[in-house]
């Protein structure tokens, strides 16, 4: 370097200049001493100190960028996706995505989130249920579990004139039954009533769905209400081979997969419904697209972000397919976030973000990514 003439010799890379810079700090020396080491002048190591500060590709000085690193589109993907559908968390933007190909962990999705939106922490507790005959899951339609709920319809139970409430019916309300496959989360059937349902109407019911779904429960969870807890019902249960399983009474955990699924389920309609339809034909087909996204496109924690449609159907999960890597300099063979999967071609590929609405409802995005054209 010394021997080639000033005006010719190549200029330091941006790392390089904050490299020389971090040296001249380690070892405490001055800016004559660091310029006729590395054969620049005072002047030149003086305006790179001025400079340290600047940010962005155009600057003069900065660190080197860190192999694991996404690019900022990958940013923009992120924040882009919470801006469509404002009810998704990080966790459940980071399985969307593996899904499509392209793997974030959740606090990456997390941090990414932060600079324009930043979101409470969801805090989840774990209820632990110690009886001594409990049911277990094993495969789908092993374990069904059934439960009723009402959805308000306008101003709910509430009223201002006597007798200061409203009977729980319609036009106040609509009673909604659902069966859920546990293994899977896998909603089965579903029933629309003006009035608290029957149990000859759940019977009815739950008959409709054995033959939809061309299977038979071997266990049935449901709670102690007076639709179950009687002897009709276990008898039709009994001549069916099905055998019911009663939750404990004040033990929220002895059905707790279903209790999470319908508060799912009010959620999304809530979102979707402003006013709750009076008539039940419409009301049904809001439900059925409501419910239909949730089995084919919404991923599941419990199910290591795999779908209930693939659980129940044993597909292989779209989050195991090749993944896009946009790393440029990422190591072929490194492991990604989980779930771990292959690299769908080269590294550093452009992605570009491409939702789709079920229904035209905003918050039910259909999610691709695919490559930038």
């Amino acid at each position: 370097m010394a021997r080639i003439a000033p005006h010719r010799r190549p200029q330091y890379s941006p790392t390089e200049r904050m490299a020389i810079l971090e040296i001249r700090a380690a070892r405490c020396w001055s800016l004559e001493q660091t310029a006729k080491a590395f054969l620049v002048t005072a002047a030149t190591i003086a305006s790179w100190a001025r400079r340290v500060d600047e940010q962005g590709p155009d600057s003069l000085v900065r660190l080197r960028e860190p192999v694991n690193k996404f690019p900022d589109f990958v940013r923009y993907l992120v924040q882009r996706l919470k801006i469509l559908s404002p009810s998704l968390g990080k966790v459940k933007i980071a399985e969307i995505l593996a899904r499509t190909g392209l793997h974030l962990g959740a606090t990456t999705v997390g941090r990414m989130l932060k600079e324009k939106a930043a979101g409470k922490p969801s805090a989840t507790a774990a209820q632990t249920i110690s009886k001594r005959r409990v049911v277990t899951s094993k495969y789908p339609n092993h374990l069904w579990q059934i439960d009723l709920t009402t959805l308000l319809i306008l101003g709910g139970f509430w009223s201002a004139w006597l007798p200061f409430s409203l009977p729980q019916c319609w036009p106040f309300c609509w009673w909604v039954a659902v069966f859920l496959d546990h293994f899977s989360k896998r909603w089965m059937g579903i029933a629309v009533y003006k009035a608290p349902p029957t149990s000859e109407a759940i019977r009815a019911l739950l008959g409709r769905t054995i033959r939809s779904a061309e299977a038979t429960p071997r266990h049935l969870v449901c709670d102690k209400g007076p639709q179950f807890w009687n002897d009709g019902f276990k008898a039709w249960c009994r001549r069916r081979g099905v055998h019911p399983c009663f939750g404990a009474i004040g033990q929220h955990g002895s059905i707790a997969a279903i209790e999470r699924f319908i508060r799912t389920m009010k959620e999304l309609v809530r979102l979707q419904l402003p006013l709750v339809p009076l008539h039940r034909e419409p009301f049904r087909r809001e439900l059925a697209l409501v419910l239909g996204w949730y089995n084919g496109h919404r991923p599941h924690m419990s199910l290591d972000g795999r779908t209930p449609e693939e659980v129940y159907s044993r597909r292989r999960p779209a989050n195991r397919a090749p993944r896009f890597e946009p790393r440029p300099r990422w190591p072929h063979g490194s492991p990604c976030a989980q779930p771990w999967a292959l690299v769908k071609g080269k590294a550093g590929t452009n992605v570009e973000l491409d939702v789709l609405f079920d229904g035209g409802r905003k918050d039910l995005p259909i999610v691709r990514v695919k490559r930038a054209a």
